[in-house]
């Protein structure tokens, strides 16, 4: 599996701490598109906490610890 670019952004900006809501206004996109990317790496990367995808980007390096 491989998340695309913007569910790697989405992931990054998750795990920096903002909401769906900050996350759709920094990325120019709608709510639910976030929550419908959010979903999707969940799903991918068998998932299921905003704790567990925030130590998944720590991991890989999307956000500095």
């Amino acid at each position: 599996f491989s998340l695309t670019p913007r569910e790697r952004g989405v992931v990054q900006l998750v795990a920096e701490g903002h909401s769906n809501k900050q996350v759709a206004n920094v990325l120019n996109i709608g709510i639910k598109t976030v929550e419908t990317h959010r979903a999707a790496v969940m799903r991918k990367l068998n998932m299921s906490s905003t704790a567990s995808l925030v130590r998944y980007a720590v991991r890989n390096r999307l956000v500095e610890p």
